[in-house]
């Protein structure tokens, strides 16, 4: 096997990235000593072993030649990215004893910013209430990077891939030939003050529901990664109905196209409202939501409002991927538990912090699901697939269904696997689909909504760590990475 893939682009971006997961660590260990009055060693660590290396990456990897990306480097870059910066970001961690007395091994780190970095919001910490206050700030900005790392890469990365239908987004600014080239800084450079944008209003609608300035700043950067990851145990169960619905409106706004915030920022008035993802979407939420309110009311005896509140909140909470819990929504009956199940696998819409299946794609599945029975009884009727008012590219639908069927073979693979080391099915079936989906609570006793992921076994914990970072990349960035072809010329 012959390897014709420079690899000294990939090395350098890594580095680069590496030293800046340097200077985002001196966030934490500065409000450690603020907040605690003395230095965090762990931190400290972390800070020196992520810059040296990444300095080193750097200096072995630089030349004068112009920086440039081929499709195979993209992704082997993408790839590489999201291994290599869970594993560093993860030095803080280990180890620590927290005022709850909490220790982590190396694996349960991993496996916590692996989950923090896909926004995926699945824990094996318990006692957050306790923990030093540089941990949890930790946790809330591995959320936040990941989810602009998520968009970053939805956008500018993803449709020039073209995986599971995203070339139906390749906007403007991206680069059409076989080089990926840095002709994207303009529209990265949008949504990151976007982005930023939209947490600082977030903290500020937290801070007028009645939060603390540092539970404001942790939940306004989980909320808009769409991450899930809370400063407290019982996460929104700690906070009140304003608060809810403070998250519910930044949920959704997670949960839109990024895309269309620069362009409504631009003056396109109708960018949001003349989308089809965003209008099936937000209809999809409200239907859900007002279903299920009437459904508790009736059953549990609660007054309407407070039944909206709650359901709205979870529903919302799962579609976005986003995984905050207010109360055990198993606990609402068999039907809840079904009706949840379902909607781990319904995200939000393309190019933004959510994971799972995109609305787009049940949207062109329907598309083509319908022209098919429409040429069962006229065969000869030619009648094109249009999406947005314009013709679908000829792959489309079988990207998308490529797509769909390779998510689904991952979450029966990653539940077989689970299953066999000793993990009852339940468990074993929703923690595969909340890993690949990116949601965070899973069903039942140990990764419901009231549990979490800590007494799994070690070679559990590894197996969800690649499912999480299996869908985080859309599944066929890291697959690909499996195919003897890739490697080849």
């Amino acid at each position: 096997m012959n390897l014709h893939i420079n690899f000294r682009p990939i090395i350098h971006v890594i580095g680069l990235l590496l030293i800046a997961l340097a200077v985002v660590m001196l966030i934490p260990l500065l409000a450690e000593e603020v907040i605690e009055g003395h230095a965090n060693a762990f931190f400290e660590e972390g800070v020196v072993v992520s810059g040296v290396f990444g300095a080193l990456l750097v200096l072995a990897s630089r030349d004068n030649t112009e920086f440039s990306l081929d499709v195979k480097q993209a992704f082997l870059m993408t790839a590489c990215c999201w291994i290599v910066l869970p594993v560093f970001a993860a030095i803080p961690l280990v180890g620590i004893t927290g005022k709850s007395g909490a220790s982590l091994s190396f694996t349960d780190a991993v496996f916590e910013t692996v989950s923090g970095i896909t926004t995926t919001g699945s824990t094996v910490i318990s006692g957050l209430d306790g923990l030093h206050p540089g941990f949890l700030l930790w946790r809330s900005l591995l959320n936040w990077i990941g989810g602009i790392g998520i968009i970053v890469m939805a956008i500018v990365m993803l449709p020039f891939l073209r995986i599971g239908g995203m070339q139906l987004f390749r906007s403007e600014s991206s680069d059409r030939s076989e080089k990926i080239v840095p002709k994207s800084a303009e529209m990265v450079k949008w949504i990151i003050w976007t982005y930023i944008g939209l947490t600082v209003a977030c903290a500020i609608g937290y801070g007028i529901a009645g939060m603390s300035a540092f539970d404001a700043i942790n939940h306004a950067m989980a909320t808009l990664a769409t991450g899930g990851f809370s400063t407290h145990d019982a996460s929104f169960g700690a906070f009140g109905t304003a608060a809810r619905w403070v998250a519910i409106v930044f949920m959704i706004a997670g949960g839109l196209p990024f895309i269309l915030y620069i362009k409504l920022l631009r003056g396109r008035k109708r960018a949001l409202r003349d989308d089809p993802q965003v209008r099936t979407f937000l209809m999809f939420l409200i239907v859900v939501s007002l279903l299920g309110a009437v459904v508790l009311s009736q059953d549990a005896g609660l007054e309407f409002g407070t039944a909206l509140t709650e359901v709205a909140f979870s529903v919302v909470s799962i579609v976005t991927t986003t995984g905050f819990a207010s109360s055990d929504y198993t606990a609402w009956g068999t039907g809840a538990v079904a009706a949840f199940f379902i909607l781990t696998f319904v995200g939000g819409c393309a190019g933004s912090t959510s994971g799972a299946i995109k609305i787009y794609r049940f949207q062109v599945l329907w598309i083509t699901l319908r022209h098919q029975l429409q040429r069962l009884t006229s065969p000869h009727r030619v009648i094109p697939l249009q999406y947005k008012g314009a013709r679908m590219a000829d792959d489309l639908p079988l990207s998308v269904l490529a797509f769909m069927a390779a998510f689904f073979a991952s979450i029966a693979v990653v539940t077989t696997l689970l299953a066999l080391m000793g993990v009852d099915f339940v468990t074993a079936l929703s923690a595969s689909a909340t890993a690949i989906t990116n949601v965070g609570p899973g069903l039942g006793p140990i990764v419901g909504p009231s549990g979490n992921f800590a007494s799994l076994p070690d070679a559990a914990k590894w197996i969800l760590s690649f499912a999480m970072l299996l869908g985080r990349l859309e599944i066929f960035t890291l697959l690909m990475l499996f195919d003897p072809h890739f490697w080849r010329d």
